[in-house]
């Protein structure tokens, strides 16, 4: 059996360090943390539904263009982020850095 090989295109984690303030949620901190985001494509997870809703999109039959034709990299699980603010109170945010990444949809 062969191990299939992710290309660099398929859904993975990546991570930047950030300063608070630049992730735009309104915290005054200079604090860095470390952010970590979905990228990648998910051509590879489509399935049926994909294909049919991408052929009818193609032939005119489905002309909304807010619909989308194939799954997309999403996170799966989040982590949460604790940081102290410009104020010196720690602060907390739910949700906010990718802890797992999957093709969704």
């Amino acid at each position: 059996n062969r191990n299939k090989i992710k290309s660099t295109h398929d859904c993975r984690l990546e991570k930047k360090e950030m300063r608070v303030r630049d992730l735009g949620l309104g915290y005054d901190s200079d604090e860095i943390v470390l952010f970590k985001y979905c990228v990648g494509t998910c051509h590879g997870s489509r399935k049926n539904y994909d294909l049919a809703l991408k052929a009818l999109m193609d032939n005119g039959s489905i002309t909304d263009k807010k619909v989308s034709s194939h799954p997309c990299c999403r996170p799966t699980r989040y982590e949460t982020v604790s940081f102290m603010d410009a104020q010196t109170t720690w602060q907390t945010i739910r949700w906010l850095s990718a802890a797992n990444c999957s093709c969704v949809g």
